[in-house]
């Protein structure tokens, strides 16, 4: 009896409650005040065009190699006696030379974490390229060379190495942890020199890497294609006008496609080309304008026959 009553009790009370619920639902209306906000929310908005800034954007482009180091002070001509690092002074340096490239190995596999270029927060030249690396990774020789300098720098590169090559070039390896070389070594290219480190000014674990000529710092990505662990060309030819500008043989380049039609406007009898360590068909027909099925036509092979370093092959 007594379960009966309090579930009667329970049904009037259900439906007393919907009741009220559902009358005043009806009558429900927003305040004035919030009303008047929202309106006053969307008169105020603006586009998206409206709110980008030129100082937004140049941020943005800082900040797009988030593990950038501060640049070194180049040991070439500052805070250094020039004499001990920079032997070229009061040399005479040609506007340009050919030099060969093509008995060479990667310093380190690691990706790039800063190019070689103006830092316009720091107002100074970055005259090499970061690669990532793990402290007590293995640094090797660039080229075939001597070791000339073994030193370190305190506030800049830390333990660094720089190795004098027979190509006439010279390399730079900074923040290191360890030299497992000498001045005066003589080393070949894949030689371990060092290994690599945080020492110096850094904030990570990273090799800074340059490339230079008669003193003039070379963009590395002129001579190497890091993302593909090689050389552009076999010869690199030095220019007083153009040290500075990396290459880049990406088919989506513009100057690529630029570079490609001097080309043709000035060697239009090209029909051969000689394989060299690293290439691939596809890489051999994007560099020449033509198409790896017309390579293959012209030389009786496959898009799958592995083609050698030294072998020719017919282009038109």
């Amino acid at each position: 009896m007594l379960l009966s009553n309090i579930s009667r009790l329970f049904t009037i009370a259900s439906i007393a409650l919907g009741s009220w619920l559902s009358s005043n639902a009806q009558d429900y209306r927003l305040p004035a005040s919030h009303a008047a906000e929202h309106r006053d929310l969307i008169a105020e908005q603006q586009t998206i065009g409206d709110q980008i800034k030129v100082e937004d954007t140049e941020q943005f482009l800082d900040n797009l190699f988030k593990e950038e180091e501060e640049p070194e002070l180049d040991i070439y001509t500052e805070g250094w006696d020039s004499q001990s690092v920079n032997c070229y002074k009061n040399a005479v340096v040609p506007q340009t030379r050919a030099i060969d490239v093509s008995n060479f190995a990667m310093p380190h596999p690691g990706y790039v974490t800063s190019p070689y270029g103006w830092r316009r927060r720091f107002r100074r030249m970055h005259k090499g390229i970061d690669l990532k690396v793990q402290t007590g990774d293995t640094i090797r020789a660039a080229f075939d060379g001597k070791v000339r300098l073994t030193k370190y720098q305190r506030r800049g590169y830390g333990y660094y190495v720089v190795i004098r090559h027979t190509n006439e070039l010279e390399t730079v390896y900074g923040h290191l942890s360890k030299f497992l070389v000498e001045p005066d070594q003589y080393v070949k290219a894949g030689d371990p020199i060092a290994l690599g480190g945080n020492t110096g000014r850094s904030t990570g674990p990273h090799l800074h890497f340059e490339t230079r000529f008669m003193g003039y710092a070379i963009n590395p990505a002129a001579i190497f294609d890091f993302k593909n662990q090689t050389t552009h060309t076999d010869t690199y030819t030095f220019d007083k006008n153009t040290y500075k500008y990396a290459r880049d043989y990406e088919p989506r380049s513009h100057k690529y496609l630029a570079d490609q039609g001097n080309a043709k406007k000035k060697n239009k009898q090209t029909t051969s080309y000689r394989v060299r360590r690293g290439d691939s068909l596809s890489k051999i027909a994007a560099r020449n304008g033509v198409t790896v099925k017309q390579i293959c036509r012209l030389n009786g092979i496959k898009t799958t026959t592995k083609i050698k370093p030294g072998q020719k092959l017919r282009l038109r």
